[in-house]
């Protein structure tokens, strides 16, 4: 009937409905990530609108989003450092880089569980890489978290603190984070197409995970028991980024261990999304 009326099914129909294979499926899935980068000026263009739109009417626009973050990390700063005794000038620059740099993971990871759900009209509307969709909610944090570190510039200013050559690896491990959230959102966002009950599952073990982790207490505060932080993703993958800036570099178990929960967590996206990827709009 598609011959006779000169209409072609789309390939997620095809790959739907049709006995497509695992190699097929792959090779889909690679076409699809190969048309969502040639389409960057429009996921980036997407993320800045959103962005926009959020504070549309706003006299200082994003900047509200700073203002409240500053406040908290002075807030917090004079109040731990006198509960963990600690000297503000060494704990409210750890403080400020821990803060916003997981507000960014944490922002990311529960965005990722509606990057397809958020972007239903357009999935029904426009045949467009699912990519794309992944790669707006990156572009989205990297320019919030681009607004917060306002801040952290603040504070090490405040307190002459300059950056050692250290701090370079803070780049290669940002990029790192830039990789793993686009997978996170390949993954979440599929599993929660399909499953609407995981979001508030997600942003309940991120919240445990801001507490177990060290962002507001140091590491060394639990004494021989730091050791198994390594085995914390959460932490490894911040440190990797916040122990740079910091002015020092983390172990090689904390290397190894970031490395190995990103390796998992982009396997884990990559065979999930080519398996399901002909089926999110029919789940959305």
């Amino acid at each position: 009937m598609s011959q006779a009326t000169g209409l072609q099914p789309s390939h997620e129909t095809l790959e739907l409905f049709s006995n497509v294979t695992g190699a097929a499926r792959r090779r889909l899935a690679l076409r699809d990530f190969r048309e969502g980068l040639g389409l960057w000026r429009l996921f980036f263009t997407l993320g800045w609108l959103d962005i926009k739109l959020k504070y549309r009417g706003s006299v200082i626009g994003p900047f509200w989003l700073t203002l409240s973050t500053a406040v908290m990390v002075c807030a917090l700063g004079f109040l731990y450092s006198h509960l963990f005794k600690m000297v503000l000038r060494d704990y409210l620059p750890y403080l400020a880089l821990s803060i916003i740099l997981w507000n960014f993971l944490s922002a990311i990871v529960g965005e990722a569980c509606t990057s397809f759900l958020q972007a239903e009209s357009m999935i029904r509307s426009v045949r467009m890489p699912f990519s794309v969709h992944a790669a707006r909610v990156v572009v989205r944090n990297v320019l919030t978290l681009l607004h917060n570190f306002v801040v952290i510039v603040a504070v090490f200013a405040i307190f002459a603190i300059v950056p050692r050559t250290s701090a370079l690896l803070a780049i290669p491990a940002f990029g790192l984070w830039i990789l793993d959230g686009f997978a996170a959102c390949l993954l979440l966002g599929a599993f929660c197409a399909r499953f609407r009950d995981v979001p508030p599952v997600v942003a309940s073990v991120m919240q445990i995970a801001f507490f177990v982790s060290p962002i507001i207490w140091k590491p060394e505060l639990l004494g021989a028991g730091a050791k198994w932080l390594a085995f914390n993703p959460f932490f490894t993958m911040l440190e990797i980024v916040r122990g740079p800036l910091l002015g020092y570099v983390p172990g090689v178990n904390i290397w190894a261990s970031a490395f190995g929960f990103s390796l998992l967590l982009c396997v884990g996206a990559w065979m999930l999304f080519a398996r399901v990827r002909g089926r999110l709009a029919f789940w959305i």
